[in-house]
């Protein structure tokens, strides 16, 4: 009996193998013939008679923007945003998948109803909701967006949406930070279309912190020497430490992009582009390098931005002292959230400034230390990661 058994198993896995053979010499014999083509000129361009759902994959994508202008709408100040974890849920409010938001701005989960391993292969609500980063406000007030998915026999992948979730906005929690020498009496003022909003007595030898709202478009500190001002950008503020002899508040401004280096992806920055010497430093197209969210996000103007080579410590200046207002800074990847750049500022042989500025991959925080003579400008970082730069900001 037994022998019968182990006879009628050996027969059973003898035919399955073969089975499998047959099945792959198909495969192949298929693959090979559409492989050649169709030998019949007259269905080249013929319209499709037989509209049944294909074997393929759409993505159903939720987009996700960088609110510059604070509007909840995505216009033309608008940038996609990288990095941005979405989640998807089911009707029942089980959790489904979750996704990154691409350099595009596009969190893409695969839609298609023969594809079981698709994230939304059946008809059913789903709903898309949007991980709002701490300290960030979804200023298009729709992170969370539920969407009705229905059968489609004669599409593409047997299934249809009611329509994409609208496009969510999100804006940083902008704050003014810095620091003060040991003796001040200034004070920190926050305007709004030129009305005073607030202001803030600031501590002598002390680190400061002020949140700033919707309305302010612009920061005034007086008293000490310590006088300056400040149009404020969509981005949270670091002044640095406040040292007097500030630029003059009519100084002749020149905002150094990174675009007109190279029609490349990548270049190094040259010496003498803007007048200066550079060093370790290049100059890249935001989307040059992949799922780099740090490129994209720190990229507030044009399409290029710049970053230290390999993470290490990089320098621009020249032999005659120019002013240096600003740079946005960010950190190129989420991987390195938090690091932290190391910012020295030289009058020839004299360090005149080092500050640390917090670096996050999904914003670039305004460092604006408007010192009124420098000769060389190093950047480093902590954890030798890349720091990425944008509208550098300087008087030449």
């Amino acid at each position: 009996m037994a022998d019968t058994v182990l006879v009628a198993l050996i027969s059973a896995l003898v035919l399955a193998g073969a089975a499998a053979l047959i099945a792959i010499a198909l495969r192949r014999r298929l693959k090979r013939r559409r492989a050649r083509g169709n030998p019949d000129p007259t269905v080249d361009y013929a319209p499709r008679t037989y509209w049944a759902p294909t074997s393929g994959k759409l993505n159903f994508s939720s987009f996700v923007y960088m609110d510059v202008d604070g509007d909840g709408t995505y216009g033309q100040a608008d940038r996609p945003m990288a990095g941005i974890a979405v989640r998807l849920y089911d009707e029942r409010g089980t959790f489904v998948a979750s996704a990154r938001s691409n350099a595009a701005g596009f969190a893409n989960f695969a839609m298609s109803s023969k594809r079981r391993s698709a994230a939304i292969h059946r008809p059913g609500n789903y709903r898309f909701s949007v991980s709002v980063p701490p300290g960030w406000r979804a200023s298009s007030a729709n992170h969370d967006q539920a969407v009705r998915i229905s059968d489609a026999p004669g599409s593409m992948v047997g299934l249809v949406g009611e329509g994409l979730p609208k496009p969510v906005g999100l804006a940083p929690g902008r704050t003014v930070n810095g620091r003060t020498p040991a003796a001040t009496g200034a004070t920190l003022s926050v305007m709004g279309k030129g009305q005073l909003l607030e202001s803030h007595a600031l501590p002598a030898d002390a680190a400061f912190r002020f949140p700033l709202g919707v309305d302010a478009d612009e920061v005034v500190i007086a008293g000490s020497r310590l006088d300056r001002r400040l149009k404020l950008s969509a981005y949270p503020v670091d002044l640095g430490l406040l040292a007097q002899g500030s630029l003059a508040p009519d100084a002749a401004l020149n905002a150094i992009g990174f675009d007109d280096i190279t029609p490349r992806g990548l270049c190094k920055v040259p010496s003498g582009h803007a007048g200066l010497d550079w060093r370790n430093i290049n100059a890249m197209s935001r989307d040059h390098t992949a799922n780099s969210e740090g490129y994209v996000n720190g990229n507030v103007s044009g399409a290029y931005i710049a970053y230290t080579s390999s993470g290490h410590p990089a320098e621009f200046g020249r032999a005659a002292p120019f002013g240096f207002h600003s740079v946005m800074l960010a950190a190129a990847w989420l991987a390195s959230e938090g690091e932290v750049a190391l910012v020295e500022s030289w009058l020839r042989e004299e360090l005149i400034a080092s500050d640390e500025i917090t670096l996050s991959a999904l914003a670039p925080v305004h460092y604006a230390p408007m010192l009124e003579a420098v000769t060389r400008v190093r950047i480093s970082t902590r954890h030798h990661w890349q720091a990425v730069l944008d509208d550098l900001v300087l008087v030449i």
